[in-house]
């Protein structure tokens, strides 16, 4: 293969390799392979030939290097160099086979200084140091024929470009002049120092794989996501879970992955924003409550308007589970409503019942069981004749003289009004005691008292409830006539009944 087809070859192989997967030298893939191809042009004193560029079989050679990433500012590489040199002036000439080989320092302008590591082209200042091998092969009109080898210190020094065909693969252009030690490369100790340069073309490819600490194909130095769980499918380019809808909720996590929506919500979508996923939501363009799988609740009784078929309850009532008050007894009024909640009763009474349909509420009746009046609590009014007759009966009760015994006339008139204490068993019975104003006061107010239990007590054995029962002695305290004459005396001298309810 001569220099010509080489370079087609690395060219070709640059093109091809670009749809190709290697590992990019970088902080993870800290290795590339570099194949060059060169120009060497000496400068001796037989002449300069710097940047005259002409290629043939005296001026090609071909390079290999060996580059190993340090930091993102230097890279550190072994460059070796083969080839041809040769020139001539007059009768003399010679010709060189040269060998170098150079530890270089590169100095990378593209370090995010000035450029980052991903842009298309990247310059780079390079030196180094090493050794050099030439074979020198002179032919001169006075000197004869010489054969030597030349073994050196080499310098270096260059500047490049290096071309970002893609992500894996770049092309190396490399101009730097050699500076042997020595300077008999031309046969001739005489004139300038002998160097020469070294233009290179070459391919570089990157060795070793990139480190991908969560195994999703994307190297963690291109990875914005470097954490993804194993298995989860990703974005080529970042390394980044799928997203089909981009609302920010990767598709492993997202609930509903082709429709965008919401971090909070699993990446599902909520149209009345109440915070329930329209897919969960039976009022999905209603705003609503969580609990009520996001319907709202007008009336705020704890069933959603959808199922409620008493939506304007009072608040704070109790409602069942169709959103209606709870009526425990089942008679028409609410149980917040209903004064006896547990019985049915009627509505007008507040849902209480009127077991003698007085209309008074058997819990206000006093007579639940007998019709009567609301004056009298729900009992029956005593007819006036009646009471008539009790208070003659009240006239008709006599003592012995300062004594609380009854005489025997007086219990015939008792017996009477115990058979009308019986026909209104509702009915209390209000003894009340008084005397005149003869004698000691307080024993007259003593008198009067046990006459009206004497009264009390025989009622009670002719059975009438005690409870129905009082007596009260007033002594002399409330006179209804004048206690200066006999008359007025006798009628202080009294028992009274009163009825009541």
């Amino acid at each position: 293969m001569n220099y010509k087809q080489l370079l087609r070859g690395i060219f070709a192989a640059a093109l091809l390799l670009q749809f190709f997967s290697v590992s990019a030298q970088n902080a993870d893939q800290k290795w590339s392979l570099g194949l060059h191809g060169a120009i060497i042009e000496p400068k001796t004193s037989l002449g300069d030939q710097f940047f005259k560029f002409t290629i043939n079989s005296t001026t090609f050679g071909q390079g290999l290097s060996l580059n190993r990433y340090l930091n993102k500012s230097f890279d550190l590489g072994l460059f070796g160099l083969t080839g041809k040199m040769s020139q001539e002036l007059g009768a003399y000439n010679y010709s060189d086979l040269v060998f170098t080989m150079d530890l270089r320092l590169r100095y990378k302008l593209y370090n995010g200084y000035i450029l980052n590591d991903e842009a298309c082209i990247g310059p780079y200042l390079t030196a180094g140091v090493g050794a050099a091998h030439a074979t020198v092969d002179a032919t001169g009109a006075s000197e004869g024929r010489l054969k030597e080898g030349i073994n050196q210190l080499d310098l270096y020094a260059g500047a490049g470009i290096r071309f970002r065909v893609n992500e894996y693969v770049s092309i190396d252009w490399q101009t730097g002049v050699h500076m042997p030690s020595d300077n008999t490369w031309d046969a001739n100790t005489n004139g300038d120092k002998d160097q020469f340069l070294e233009h290179s073309l070459g391919l570089i490819l990157n060795l070793g794989e990139g480190k991908d600490s969560d195994g999703d194909g994307v190297s963690d130095r291109h990875d914005k996501c470097p954490n993804t769980p194993a298995g989860v499918k990703v974005n080529e380019d970042d390394g980044c879970p799928l997203d089909r809808d981009k609302d920010g909720v990767a598709d492993y996590q997202d609930e509903c992955p082709d429709v965008a929506g919401v971090p909070a919500l699993k990446g599902c979508p909520d149209k009345d924003n109440d915070g329930v996923a329209d897919k969960d939501d039976r009022c999905p363009d209603a705003p609503g409550l969580m609990n009520l799988g996001g319907c709202p609740d007008a009336d705020a009784d704890g069933v959603a308007d959808l199922d409620d078929k008493c939506p304007e309850t009072k608040a704070g009532y109790k409602v069942d589970a169709t959103g209606c008050p709870m009526d425990s007894d089942g008679d028409g009024v609410v149980n917040e409503e209903d004064d006896c909640p547990s019985i049915k009763g009627l509505a007008f009474l507040k849902g209480c019942p009127d077991g003698d349909g007085d209309g008074i509420a058997d819990k206000d009746d006093k007579c639940p069981a007998v019709a009567g009046i609301k004056a009298n609590n729900g009992c029956p009014e005593i007819p006036k004749e009646i009471v008539t007759q009790i208070t003659k009966i009240a006239s008709k009760i006599f003592f012995e003289t300062g004594s609380d015994k009854l005489k025997s006339g007086s219990k015939t008139q008792l017996d009477d009004l115990a058979d009308i204490l019986s026909k209104y068993p509702e009915a209390k019975l209000s003894v009340e005691g008084h005397t005149d104003n003869t004698g000691n006061p307080e024993k007259n107010v003593q008198l009067s008292q046990k006459r009206c239990e004497s009264v009390k007590n025989y009622l009670v054995s002719k059975g009438i409830d005690a409870n129905r029962l009082s007596a009260t002695g007033y002594g002399d305290t409330k006179p209804i006539a004048d206690n200066k004459t006999a008359d007025g005396r006798a009628k202080n001298r009294r028992v009274e009944l009163k009825t009541q309810y």
